[in-house]
C-alpha cells in the first residue's frame, strides 16, 4: 500500500511497511541495546576468570596467616549484595596464559608471593615502632581482545574483594590502636601517679639538701681539726718508732748478753774456786781441830787417872779436872763444827752444781725472751713508722676532706635549688600527665570494635552498583535511539516536496505537510521506545508516564530539527545530524570528556531531552518544544528561499 508520502532521492511513493520499519527501527535498535546493557551483573556468571595465588603465608605472633588464600576464598564466595558472581577457576600461571590466550578465561587475578608479608606490614611496623609499610597489590589481567567493559566488571569484583579484605586488616589494625589508646592512659595516669610521689621525694630532697650545707661546713672544721691532730699523731709516732727501734736494739743486745752469761755460768760454775778452797780447808782444818780436841781429852783423861786421890788437892788435878769436865763440850763443838765444815763444802758442791743448771737455764730464757722482744719491738717499730705514715696521710687526707666538705656545701645549696626545681617540674609534669591520661579516649572492647569498623571504611554510599552503566544510561540510550529515528524519517522521506517551487501551497503549509508524517512516526518511536524500557527498567506509573511524555516530545521535536538539517543543508544535514547523535552518545557516557567537546554537547537538542528522560522536568520539555518551533521556522525560510529561482535554472530541469 502506497502512501501519499515522497520518498527521498526516488519518485517512488512511501509505503506503509517502510513506515513501520522507520517507527520500529529506534524501538529494535534500543531494545538490543537496553537488553545487552541493563542488568549486567545478572549474568555475571557467564565470565570465566581464573586466580592465580602466589602468595607465602607469613606468621605473625604464633599465627598462620594466609592472606592470599582468604582473599582468593572471598573473590570465589562473591559478595552477599549481589545475586551472581563470575565463575572463579583456582589456577596456576601457565594455565591461566593459556586460558587467556585462548578466550577461557575473560580475566586473570594474579595474587603475588609478598601479598600477605606486604598486607600486614602496616600492622607490624605500629607493633614494632620501627620498619617500612607497604601496600599489598594485586594484578588484574583481561586479553587484549576483550570485550569494552569485561575489564571493568573484573576490575570492580577484585577491587571490592581487595578492598574487603584492607577493610578487614585496617579493622584489626585500628581495634588494636583504640584498645592501646586505652592502655596507655591507664598507663600514663600510673605514670602521672608515680610522677607526683617523685614530686614528693624531690620536695623532700631539697628540704634534706638544704640541711647540708651546714652539716658539711662543720665536717669542713672536724676535718680541718682532724688533719691538724693527724700531723702531729704522725710526728709523735714517729719519736715512738724511733724510741722502740733503740729500745729493740738494746732488747737484742740484752738477749746476747744473757745467753752468752748462761754459757759463762755453765763453764764456770756459780761458786768461785776460791770459796770452794776455803770450804775445803775449812772442813779440813775443822776435822784436825776434833781429832786434836779428842786426843787432848784422852790425853788429859790420862792425866786425870793419875791424879786418882789428888782429884781435890792437887792443883793440877784439880785444873786437869776442871779441864776434863769441859772437854765434851769442846769436843761437842768441834764435832759441830767439823760437821758444818763438812756440810758447807758439800752443800757449795750441790748448789755450784744446781744453781748453776737453774740460774744458766732461767738466763738462756731470759736471753731468748730478750732476742724475741728484741723481734716484736722491730715490728711494733715498723708498724708504728706505718701508723707515722698513716697518720701523714689522714692529715692529708682530712685536709682534703676540709676542702672537699666546704665544696659539698657549696654543691649543696646548689642542689638543694636544683631539687627544688626538680619538684616543681615534677609537679607540672604529672598534672600534665593526669590531663593527658584523662584526655586520652578509653573504649571497651566491645567499643573498640564499633569504632574500629567504622574509622577503617567511613564512607559508604547508597548508590545502585546492580547496573555497570549507571541510572543514567536507559535514558540516554534512549534519547540517542529516538535521535536517530528522527535521522531515519529524513532518510526515507523527503523534508518538503519536489514541487516547491510549482505549489500554490505557503511555504509553512509545504513545511508542516513534509513534517507531519515524520512527527507522527517519532512520536510512535517515543511510545514504542517508553514500552521497551519499561520492560527492562520496571518504572512506578508516574515516572513511566513522565518518561513517555518527554519521549514522544523529544520524538516530535527530533523529527522537526532533522527535517531543518535535511531542508537547509541536504545530504550533508544527515551527515551532520549522525554527528550530532555520536556528540550526544560521547558526552552522556562519562564527565570527563573535553570542555569544548562538553560545552557543544550541552548545547545540542539531545541535551534536554536526555534531562527530561532521567527526571519528570519541565524545563527540558519546554527547551524540546523550542527547538521544534525553531526548527519549523528555519524549514519554512528554507523552502521560502528554495520557492525562487532563476531562468536559468528553469530551463536546465524543463
Amino acid at each position: 500500500m502506497n502512501l501519499p508520502i515522497e520518498r527521498a532521492r526516488s519518485r517512488k511513493p512511501v509505503t506503509v511497511l517502510t513506515i513501520i520499519g522507520v517507527l520500529l527501527l529506534p524501538a529494535i535498535i534500543g531494545g538490543i541495546l537496553v537488553s545487552a546493557l541493563q542488568n549486567p551483573t545478572e549474568r555475571l556468571e557467564t565470565m570465566t576468570a581464573a586466580i592465580v595465588n602466589l602468595d607465602e603465608p607469613v606468621t605473625i605472633d604464633d599465627q598462620y596467616t594466609p592472606l592470599g588464600r582468604q582473599l582468593a576464598a572471598g573473590l570465589v564466595e562473591g559478595s552477599d549484595e549481589l545475586d551472581s558472581n563470575l565463575t572463579w577457576v583456582i589456577s596456576n600461571e601457565s594455565d591461566a596464559a593459556d586460558g587467556l590466550a585462548d578466550g577461557t578465561y575473560q580475566a586473570v587475578i594474579t595474587i603475588p608471593e609478598e601479598f600477605s608479608a606486604a598486607a600486614t606490614s602496616a600492622g607490624q611496623t605500629i607493633a614494632d615502632g620501627s620498619g617500612t609499610p607497604q601496600k599489598a597489590t594485586i594484578e588484574v589481567t583481561t586479553p587484549d581482545d576483550g570485550l569494552i567493559a569485561d575489564d571493568l566488571i573484573t576490575s570492580q569484583i577484585a577491587a571490592v574483594a581487595a578492598n574487603s579484605l584492607g577493610t578487614m586488616l585496617s579493622e584489626a589494625t585500628t581495634e588494636n590502636i583504640l584498645v592501646g589508646f586505652t592502655t596507655i592512659g591507664d598507663q600514663i595516669g600510673e605514670a602521672a601517679s608515680g610522677a607526683s610521689e617523685l614530686a614528693r621525694g624531690a620536695r623532700s630532697a631539697a628540704d634534706g639538701a638544704a640541711e647540708i650545707p651546714d652539716g658539711a661546713s662543720q665536717l669542713a672544721d672536724g676535718a680541718a681539726q682532724l688533719g691538724s691532730g693527724a700531723s702531729d699523731l704522725a710526728s709523735g709516732l714517729g719519736t715512738i718508732a724511733s724510741g722502740t727501734w733503740d729500745a729493740a736494739d738494746g732488747a737484742d743486745a740484752l738477749g746476747y748478753g744473757l745467753t752468752s752469761g748462761a754459757a759463762a755460768l755453765e763453764a764456770s760454775g756459780l761458786v768461785p774456786d776460791q770459796l770452794f778452797t776455803a770450804a775445803n780447808g775449812a772442813q779440813q782444818a775443822t776435822a784436825g781441830l776434833q781429832g786434836g780436841i779428842d786426843d787432848l781429852a784422852g790425853g788429859m783423861n790420862a792425866l786425870l787417872a793419875a791424879c786418882v786421890g789428888r782429884e781435890d788437892t792437887d792443883p793440877v788435878c784439880i785444873g786437869l779436872a776442871e779441864m776434863a769436865a769441859g772437854m765434851p763440850q769442846l769436843q761437842a763443838a768441834a764435832s759441830g763444827a767439823s760437821q758444818a765444815a763438812a756440810g758447807t763444802a758439800t752443800g757449795l758442791g750441790a748448789l755450784n752444781t744446781e744453781a748453776t743448771r737453774t740460774i744458766a737455764g732461767q738466763l738462756r730464757e731470759a736471753g731468748s725472751g730478750a732476742t724475741t722482744l728484741a723481734g716484736g719491738l722491730a715490728q711494733l717499730a715498723d708498724g708504728v713508722d706505718q701508723s707515722a705514715e698513716g697518720a701523714s696521710a689522714l692529715s692529708s687526707g682530712a685536709g682534703s676532706l676540709s676542702e672537699g666538705a666546704t665544696a659539698l656545701a657549696d654543691g649543696a645549696g646548689e642542689l638543694a635549688t636544683g631539687l627544688d626545681t626538680l619538684a616543681t617540674g615534677t609537679g607540672d609534669l604529672a598534672g600534665g600527665l593526669r590531663t593527658a591520661s584523662e584526655q586520652l579516649p578509653s573504649f571497651s572492647d566491645q567499643e573498640s570494635t564499633s569504632l574500629a569498623s567504622v574509622i577503617a571504611d567511613p564512607v559508604t554510599s547508597n548508590a545502585e552498583t546492580s547496573s555497570i552503566f549507571g541510572p543514567t544510561a536507559i535514558p540516554l540510550l534512549a534519547a540517542v535511539v529516538l535521535w536517530f529515528g528522527g535521522l531515519a524519517s529524513f532518510l526515507v522521506m523527503r523534508a518538503h516536496t519536489a514541487r516547491t517551487l510549482t505549489s500554490r501551497r505557503s511555504s509553512a503549509g509545504l513545511a508542516l505537510r513534509a513534517f507531519w508524517p515524520a512527527a507522527a512516526i517519532g512520536a510512535g518511536q517515543g511510545v514504542l521506545v517508553s514500552l521497551i524500557v519499561q520492560i527492562a527498567a520496571s518504572y512506578d506509573a508516574a515516572t513511566w508516564w513522565a518518561f513517555a511524555g518527554t519521549a514522544v516530545v523529544a520524538g516530535i521535536a527530533f523529527a522537526a530539527v532533522n527535517q531543518a538539517l535535511v531542508a537547509v543543508f541536504g545530504g550533508v544535514g544527515r551527515w551532520i545530524s549522525a554527528l550530532v547523535g555520536v556528540v550526544a552518545v560521547a558526552t552522556g557516557l562519562i564527565s570527563t570528556v573535553p570542555g569544548w567537546l562538553a560545552s557543544i554537547g550541552s548545547s545540542l537538542p539531545t541535551a534536554p531531552a536526555f534531562t527530561g528522560l532521567i527526571a519528570a522536568n519541565g524545563g527540558a520539555v519546554a527547551a524540546l518544544v523550542a527547538w521544534g518551533v525553531l526548527s519549523l521556522i528555519v524549514t519554512t525560510v528554507a523552502v521560502a528561499l528554495r520557492r525562487t529561482t532563476s531562468p536559468k535554472a528553469v530551463l536546465a530541469t524543463a
